[in-house]
C-alpha cells in the first residue's frame, strides 16, 4: 500500500475522517487489562502496521468470512453480520479507490486500523466482528491468504523465464560450445544444452512452490489464541469460503507455526541462488576473455570514468541480491529456533523478511528474464573456444573402451597422449598422426578421426540426459509441458 506523497495529498489525507478514527487506536484493542496507555516510543515499537498492511485485503475477506458464519451460527445476530459485511466490503473499495488511505502512524496493526473503523461506522454492531477469534488466529490466516495469491504469480514469472530459456535453447540445440568443471573446459557441449540445464533447475524451484502451497493450505480462523473457542464456530464453512482445502488439525500448531513461511522463504532462497549461479555464467561470458554474448545495451551499463566500458550491471545485481533472501531465511530460522510453541510477540518479525524475499524474487525473475531476451551470442566464438584444450580427450578414453581396454587403461593412453600433444605444441588430438596414436595403443584406427571433433563429440552423447541434439530436443519438450501444465 503506498504511502501518500507532498503536502498537499498529506493535508488532503489527514481531513479525511478515517484518518481522525486512527489516531483513537492509540488506546490498543488489548488496553482493558492494563490501567496505563504505553508511551508513544514504545507503542511505536510493538506496532507492525508499516509491515502487515500490505495484508490489508486478506484481513478484509478473512474478516468478512468470519462474520457471515458467526450471523449464521447464531453468535451474533444476522443483520449485524450483515452491516458488517457490507460494511467490510465498502472498506475494500474505499482502499481501493484511494479514498481511504492506511494510517500506519498510530495504528498498532492492520487488525486494529480495520476494527476501529468498523466500530467508528457501526457502533455496537462493529465491536461483534471479534468473537470467537484472536489476533493470533487473525493474522495466521491474513498470511496464509496473502501467500496462496503471492505464489500463483511467483509461479507465473517463473515460468516465463522458463519459457523465455527454452526458446533460446531450442534455436542452438546444435550451437557448439564447451563445457566447463572447474571453470576449465572440459568436454564440447551445446548452448542449447547448457540453457536447458539452467531450466531443469527452475522447474524444481516451480515444484516447490507447488508443495509449499499445498502445505500451507489449511486454514487457522477459530483456532482463537492457542486452544480454540467454546463459541460453536463452523470452522470448515469458513474454511470453505476462504478457498482453503481444509481447517487447521490443531489450534495450537495453527497459530505457532511458521513453517510455511520457513518453506517459501527457502525456496525464495534456494531459486535465487540458481539465479545468481547462472547470472555468474552470463558474467564471464560476458567477459573480453570469453566474448559468448552481447546483452542489449538496454540490459547494461556504461562506467562513469572508463568511456568504452560494457558492464553486465543487471546479472551483477541479480547475483548480488541472492543475499538477501539467504540472509532473509537464515534470520526467519533464528527467529523461530528458540520459541515456546504457541504464539509469542516475536512471530510479528515474521513477515518483513519472507516479504523482502518475495520483492526481490519477484523482481529478480522479471529482471532476468527481459535480459536473457535481449542476448545475442557469439556462435563463432564459442565454436573456436573448442580447439584447444583436448576437450575430446574422454571420447578418445572411450574409444578405447570400445575396443575392449578397460577405462583406467584407457584413461592414463589418453591422458599420455595429450602429454605428448602438449610437448609438441598440437591443439587438439587430431593433429596426430595415426602412426603416432599407435605408438600408445594398437587399437587405434583410421576412424578415431571421426570421433574427435567436436559436433561429434556432442552427437555420440545421446544417452537421456546427455547434450546430443535430439536429447536436448526431447529434454525442452519435456521441460516446456512440465512447466506449462502446472
Amino acid at each position: 500500500m503506498k504511502k501518500s506523497s507532498g503536502a498537499k495529498t498529506k493535508r488532503a489525507s489527514a481531513s479525511r475522517k478515517p484518518r481522525a478514527v486512527a489516531k483513537q487506536t492509540a488506546k490498543p484493542l488489548w488496553s482493558g487489562r492494563l490501567a496505563e496507555k504505553p508511551e508513544a516510543q514504545a507503542f511505536a515499537f510493538q506496532a507492525s502496521i508499516d509491515v502487515d498492511k500490505r495484508l490489508v485485503f486478506d484481513d478484509i475477506n478473512g474478516s468478512k468470512a468470519h462474520v457471515t458464519m458467526l450471523g449464521r451460527q447464531g453468535i451474533i445476530p444476522k443483520d449485524s453480520a450483515g452491516k458488517i459485511a457490507k460494511e467490510l466490503d465498502k472498506l475494500s473499495d474505499e482502499i481501493k479507490t484511494g479514498k481511504l488511505s492506511i494510517d500506519d502512524t498510530s495504528s498498532e496493526d492492520i487488525h486494529s486500523f480495520l476494527e476501529a473503523l468498523l466500530t467508528e461506522r457501526l457502533g455496537e454492531s462493529g465491536k461483534m466482528v471479534h468473537a470467537g477469534r484472536s489476533r493470533n488466529d487473525q493474522v495466521a490466516v491474513d498470511f496464509r491468504l496473502y501467500l496462496k495469491r503471492v505464489i500463483p504469480q511467483l509461479q507465473a514469472e517463473l515460468a516465463t523465464v522458463v519459457n523465455v530459456l527454452l526458446d533460446t535453447s531450442q534455436l542452438h540445440v546444435t550451437s557448439i560450445m564447451p563445457g566447463y568443471t572447474h571453470l576449465q573446459r572440459a568436454q564440447p557441449v551445446t548452448l542449447g544444452f547448457h540453457l536447458a540445464a539452467w531450466c531443469a533447475a527452475l522447474e524444481r524451484d516451480h515444484c516447490r512452490l507447488s508443495d509449499a502451497l499445498k502445505r500451507l493450505d489449511e486454514c487457522p480462523l477459530g483456532s482463537g489464541a492457542l486452544a480454540g473457542s467454546t463459541l460453536p464456530l463452523d470452522r470448515k464453512a469458513v474454511s470453505l469460503a476462504l478457498g482453503f482445502s481444509r481447517p487447521g488439525l490443531n489450534a495450537m500448531d495453527s497459530v505457532a507455526s511458521r513453517d510455511f513461511a520457513l518453506e517459501l522463504s527457502s525456496v525464495c532462497a534456494i531459486t535465487m541462488v540458481h539465479l545468481s549461479r547462472f547470472c555468474e555464467d552470463i558474467v564471464l561470458w560476458a567477459s573480453e576473455e570469453f566474448k559468448f554474448i552481447d546483452l542489449g545495451e538496454s540490459w547494461s551499463t556504461g562506467s562513469s570514468i572508463m568511456p568504452q566500458k560494457k558492464n553486465p550491471d543487471f546479472a551483477e545485481l541479480i547475483r548480488g541480491k541472492s543475499g538477501r533472501t539467504t540472509g532473509n531465511l537464515v534470520a526467519l530460522l533464528t527467529l523461530l529456533k528458540g520459541l515456546p510453541y504457541a504464539y509469542n510477540k516475536d512471530l510479528q518479525e515474521d513477515k518483513e523478511n519472507l516479504f523482502d524475499s518475495i520483492d526481490t524474487l519477484s523482481n529478480c525473475l522479471r529482471m532476468f528474464a527481459g535480459m536473457m531476451k535481449s542476448a545475442q551470442f557469439n556462435l563463432k566464438r564459442m565454436k573456436s573456444a573448442c580447439i584447444g584444450g583436448f576437450l575430446e580427450a574422454t571420447d578418445m578414453a572411450e574409444y578405447l573402451v570400445r575396443k575392449g581396454l578397460p577405462f583406467r587403461a584407457a584413461h592414463e593412453t589418453a591422458a599420455s597422449i595429450v602429454r605428448d600433444c602438449i610437448k609438441e605444441g598440437h591443439k587438439n588430438i587430431s593433429a596426430v598422426s595415426l602412426v603416432e596414436l599407435k605408438k600408445h595403443s594398437k587399437l587405434f584406427e583410421e576412424d578415431i578421426y571421426k570421433s574427435l571433433t567436436p559436433a561429434s563429440c556432442v552427437k555420440a552423447r545421446d544417452l537421456p540426459g546427455g547434450c546430443a541434439p535430439k536429447e536436448v530436443r526431447r529434454q525442452i519438450k519435456i521441460l516446456r509441458k512440465k512447466i506449462n501444465s502446472r
